[in-house]
């Protein structure tokens, strides 16, 4: 009786790979940034950008960090630029990474994050990368922002600001340090 698995019975066909042959180049990138509070601590400024499909993506502002910089004076730096707002660090928030493929090549990112206060300047999209820019609510930015780590991050920070004291006194009463989200 004839063989009826359907199976020739020779070796199983490899499967091709289209990569095979060409192996991305591994990179390590470091940015820094953060929530940005309003006077109040009532709204953060936030930077919306378009994504490859031309949807408007809300985000924390980051940006790379310079050589001699620090994470903390990066992040400074790059919410002036990406926000038009001047502020200072209150404490560190954590830290998120994640990995994309561009440009031919692998990047590891890790973005150092911060609470900051602003103090002074005008909400501006001048940044050629900022597509708008806008004050938001703390409760609404759940919503808004389009990333789940920079979401737990926000929600981290609610928390720290509603079990702080308030004032002049708040970097100082939580400058311990925070842990890595």
């Amino acid at each position: 009786m004839p063989h009826s698995s359907g199976r020739s019975g020779g070796p199983k066909p490899r499967r091709r790979n289209r990569r095979r042959g060409r192996r991305l180049k591994t990179v390590d990138e470091t940015s820094a940034g953060g929530l940005v509070l309003d006077d109040l601590h009532r709204a953060a400024a936030i930077i919306g950008r378009l994504d490859r499909r031309g949807r408007l993506l809300w985000s924390l502002p980051k940006g790379h960090i310079e050589a001699g910089e620090t994470a903390e004076q990066t992040a400074v730096r790059e919410v002036a630029e990406e926000t038009g707002i001047h502020s200072r660090v209150l404490r560190p928030l954590g830290s998120i990474d994640y990995w994309f493929v561009a440009e031919d090549r692998r990047v590891h990112k890790t973005v150092h994050h911060f609470l900051l206060e602003a103090l002074g300047g005008e909400l501006s999209d001048e940044d050629v990368e900022v597509t708008e820019v806008a004050w938001v609510p703390l409760g609404e930015l759940d919503e808004r922002l389009a990333y789940a780590d920079e979401r737990r991050l926000v929600r981290r920070a609610v928390e720290l600001l509603d079990s702080a004291p308030t004032g002049p006194g708040l970097a100082e009463a939580n400058a311990d340090g925070a842990e890595s989200a």
